[in-house]
């Protein structure tokens, strides 16, 4: 198998990007990502323009990654492809497409869950990308997901610690929404946050048993700050968005990093990785690398390529899964909720 080159190639098509890649025995030879702008100016990704957009970038996206690759289709080992969870409409373009070059190629059809794929990312084949080590704690941060998550093999991964409502990038993104910053606000809110003062207002921390997350209660509190400060001076945010950008950020981490420490503390496993779109925010980078001066832990951090949502993670995914010859067979459908 080690002298058989392994072509794979990737789609993902979870939410409002669509991506895809070719691997090579697990070494990235495209990663082309197709944004799609339209949703900006309704605040948030809109699911049937999301899937409209799939419907037009799918061919030429894949073509793309195809010709960067300088890989023809007939070699193509074989397709991986999101499976979910994510936007159905948005899934449904992918796996369709999938499946019918997987049929028309005759080749195998490998599915993958997009969590999973957040975390195996940390696992392609780069040579200044040093992978964790089984068993490690991975944290999977996003606009839909926060979860921590013991990783004892490839596809052996067990949730010990979820939200019990709402996703941290929802958090800083509805904070940013209610400083007035567009969409996506998350990002703006970790580019002010670097020139604020990050005690310079306090947010409460949410108190929830074991390892779990709330974040609902902490988007309320900002609204009623900002409300109540806003009374006394309308020009209370503009005059003071970096301090309460940073304030934000900082609350938000302080609530990541103590599920973390009370995760390494009852499973006894001090390799840490991170994982997901937010996992791209600076100070978060920056916090665990304080951890392990710290604590001690191992933590890593992936680069920025493969934070938010591509196909180069599908891709190793995908990689791995026709190593255990786990292919899906055509009957398999798209799942909007996908545990792992």
């Amino acid at each position: 198998m080690q002298d058989q080159k392994i072509n794979i190639l990737a789609i993902e098509s979870s939410c409002d990007d669509t991506a895809a890649a070719v691997l090579c025995n697990g070494k990235i030879l495209s990663n082309i990502v197709a944004t799609q702008a339209i949703h900006q100016q309704y605040g948030g990704v809109v699911p049937e323009l999301a899937s409209r957009a799939h419907q037009q970038n799918i061919v030429p996206v894949i073509h793309q990654a195809l010709a960067m690759a300088n890989i023809d289709k007939k070699d193509v080992s074989a397709i991986a492809f999101t499976r979910g969870p994510g936007l159905m409409g948005s899934l449904l373009v992918g796996t369709s497409f999938a499946k019918s070059l997987s049929m028309g190629l005759n080749i195998p059809l490998i599915e993958v869950n997009h969590m999973q794929a957040h975390i195996l990312a940390h696992f392609i084949e780069e040579d200044d990308f040093e992978k964790p080590e089984f068993p490690f704690l991975a944290m999977t941060i996003s606009g839909g997901h926060t979860q921590i998550v013991k990783v004892s093999d490839y596809f052996a991964m067990e949730v010990i610690g979820e939200t019990i409502d709402d996703a941290v990038g929802e958090a800083f993104d509805k904070s940013a929404k209610i400083l007035g910053l567009p969409y996506p606000g998350g990002p703006l809110i970790d580019k002010y946050a670097q020139e604020g003062d990050p005690i310079a207002f306090k947010f409460p921390r949410p108190k929830v048993d074991g390892l779990n997350f709330s974040f609902s209660g902490f988007k309320t509190s900002v609204l009623y700050f900002v409300q109540r400060e806003s009374k006394k001076d309308p020009e209370f945010v503009e005059k003071n968005l970096k301090d309460i950008c940073a304030s934000i950020q900082y609350s938000i981490i302080g609530i990541l990093i103590d599920k973390l420490k009370k995760a390494v503390k009852e499973t006894g496993i001090n390799q840490v990785a991170i994982a997901g779109g937010v996992s791209a925010n600076s100070g978060i980078r920056q916090a665990l690398k304080n951890a392990e001066k710290t604590w001690g832990w191992k933590c890593y951090v992936p680069k920025f390529e493969y934070t938010t949502d591509n196909a180069a993670m599908i891709g190793i995914a995908g990689y791995h899964k026709y190593l255990k010859k786990d292919f899906a067979d055509f009957s398999v459908t798209a799942q909007s909720r996908y545990k792992f």
